[in-house]
Formats: structure tokens, C-alpha cells, sequence
């Protein structure tokens, strides 16, 4: 994969260390209005818009237009400080620019820590499709801390801890039950989630080693995400976006009842993950009517092949199965059951 982890809570430390030791020209960094306001400005600063729906072609265009300004060269860094939608945005444009600039990023949320910062997936939004456009480039380095989850709101935690939850059912019951048990009205653990965060990246981590382009296996982590990625664009698509593992989450519990359709997945363990989603993760207000439109979103993605829906599925936590066909009647029973559990 490339990319060398430091977890660490003294991040300015591991940044000058990285920079120090650097033969780079400049360094650029990146980050959203929100992150910005946290720190002073260095000399060479890209400010973005926030939020998802930001994540555009519009958005890379400026970005290049101002390391373009700033003179930056295939010999600068760049840094990607903030959440997801920076270290795909940011992580895209630097892997283009000139063919190619050193990134580096250091992500504020958690959903950005443990899955989008990691792995060599960058991108955009198109057309309204979740990262339609992108490329596979790891960064060189990603600086995992949770120094910067004490200010934020809940809703970042509880999608974030999604994909946690998602790392946990592709390889351990045990983390998977404990995590069910997690109260986010709890004052944060650092040094607990830290080691947390190790664990669940080490999941990724080790999957991605065995298939970084997303050739075969690297698919299963797109658990959750079949569904998911409908329902987010549909709230894209309304101007009503929703957090990504908000989407992620009442995805999981989809792809859990197909997996108990197809694969004889445990119904006690569909049940565990409905109630701890329905008690902890707002429902998105959908219903039946727009079951043709979510197929259709579903039809597009990237994971589905010539018109045909695949997702990942699990026999049982720990034990999954990429590329699995599945019919519209079962995608729309499934979702029947989801707005069950979530009382739509």
C-alpha cells in the first residue's frame, strides 16, 4: 500500500518530524473553513468549502488553480488536515497535479481516521454518484490521533463509528459485541479509542495489502456501502444530505438482512445491529416509492457490474463474500425490514 501509519496524539510532532526530513520545495497544506479556523495559517494554505456536497470537480479545479498560484512543483508536499472529504478531495488533487505531488494526511474526524484517510483512495463526487471520478494513490504518511474528536459533535463520532463497526464484522465477533455496548454520551478515552482505531485501521490495512486496486478482495470493504451509497445520493439528490456513516450504518443493516436471505446470516446478530443503529442513528425518511429510484443508484455504482446490484455479504461476523448477486425483490425486502427497524 505505501503508506507509513503513525498513531499518535502529539501531531505536531510527527508533522515536523515528516517535514524535516523532507528534500520538498513547499509545502501546501489543505483543509475545510472548519478546520482552519483551529489553527493559524501557514504561509502556503488552500481553504476548501465543507461539506459533502463541496466534494466536487468546481472544488479540485480551485485547489489547482492555487497550488498553480503558489508555485507548487512535483518536488512540494502536500498536507490534507480535516475529514474525509479533504483527504479524498485533497488526496485527488495532489495525486494529479503535475502527475503527481507527495501528500500527506491528517485527519480530524473520525470516520476520516479510520477509513478515508487510509487505503489510496482518492476521489470526488459526480453527477450526484458518491466518488464517481478518483484514483487509487496512497499517501506517503497518515498521522492517526484523536486529539482533535474532543470538539467534535456527536453526529461526526457516530459516523465515524460506523465504519468502525463495519471493520469489526469483517473479522472479529467479539469486537463486533463490543462495540454494540459503546455509549457515545461518554466523556472520550483517548488512549482506549487510539488503540481502538489501531485495531479497526489493521483490518483495512491488511486487506488492502492483498488487493489495493480493488480486484477481489478489497470489495469486502465495501460492506454496507451498496446500500448506503444509494441512500446518500438520494438525500444528495434532494438537498438533503446525510452524514456518510449515517448511510453506511442503516446500510450495514441491510446488507445483514440480505446476508440472512442469501447466506443464512444469524438473525440474533441482525437484530443486535438493528437495535444499536435504530437507538443511535436518525432514520432517513424514505419509503416505498422510492424503492425504483434507489435500484437505480444502485445500478450505477461503481461495486454493480453490467446493470447487475452485487454486494458484500456475511455467512457470519468475520466470515464475508464479495460480489454477491442480488435480486430487486430482495433489495426491496430488505429495505422493507430496514424502515421496520427504524420505525419509518
Amino acid at each position: 500500500m505505501g503508506q507509513n501509519l503513525i498513531f499518535t496524539n502529539d501531531v505536531q510532532a510527527a508533522i515536523d518530524r515528516l517535514t524535516n526530513d523532507s528534500d520538498h520545495n513547499l509545502t501546501v497544506w489543505i483543509a475545510d473553513v472548519n478546520t482552519a479556523r483551529l489553527m493559524p495559517a501557514p504561509a502556503h494554505f488552500i481553504t476548501i468549502p465543507d461539506g459533502d456536497e463541496n466534494k466536487t470537480l468546481a472544488t479540485v479545479t480551485r485547489v489547482w488553480d492555487e497550488m498553480e498560484r503558489m508555485g507548487a512543483t512535483r518536488r512540494s508536499l502536500v498536507i490534507n488536515l480535516g475529514g474525509g472529504m479533504v483527504t479524498d478531495l485533497g488526496g485527488f488533487a495532489a495525486a494529479t497535479f503535475k502527475r503527481g505531488v507527495r501528500f500527506i494526511n491528517v485527519p480530524t474526524t473520525l470516520l476520516g481516521a479510520v477509513d478515508a484517510a487510509v487505503g489510496g483512495k482518492t476521489g470526488f463526487n459526480y453527477h450526484g454518484l458518491k466518488n464517481e471520478i478518483g484514483t487509487f494513490a496512497p499517501a506517503s504518511d497518515v498521522i492517526i490521533s484523536t486529539r482533535f474528536f474532543d470538539t467534535l459533535p456527536v453526529e461526526e463520532m457516530k459516523s465515524g463509528y460506523a465504519e468502525v463497526l463495519k471493520h469489526a464484522m469483517l473479522s472479529n465477533r467479539d469486537e463486533f459485541l463490543r462495540l454494540l455496548d459503546h455509549d457515545f454520551n461518554a466523556p472520550i478515552d483517548h488512549d482506549d479509542l487510539l488503540e481502538r482505531l489501531r485495531r479497526s485501521v489493521q483490518v483495512k490495512v491488511d486487506i488492502v495489502a492483498r488487493d489495493p486496486n480493488e480486484q477481489g478482495e478489497r470489495k469486502a470493504l465495501n460492506l454496507g456501502h451498496t446500500i448506503g451509497h444509494a441512500l446518500e445520493s438520494l438525500a444528495m439528490k434532494r438537498e438533503k444530505p446525510v452524514p456518510h456513516g449515517y448511510a453506511v450504518a442503516w446500510g450495514l443493516v441491510t446488507e445483514t438482512i440480505l446476508s440472512h436471505i442469501r447466506l443464512q446470516f444469524p438473525s440474533e446478530d441482525v437484530h443486535r445491529l438493528g437495535h444499536f443503529v435504530r437507538d443511535n442513528y436518525r432514520g432517513f425518511p424514505f419509503t416505498c416509492d422510492d424503492y425504483d429510484e434507489l435500484l437505480a443508484l444502485m445500478r450505477h455504482d461503481k461495486k454493480s457490474r453490467n446493470g447487475e446490484i452485487t454486494c458484500t455479504l456475511l455467512t457470519s461476523i468475520g466470515d464475508y463474500r464479495i460480489d454477491q448477486a442480488v435480486t430487486p425483490d430482495d433489495i426491496t425486502a430488505a429495505l422493507d425490514i430496514l424502515r421496520d427497524h427504524l420505525g419509518l
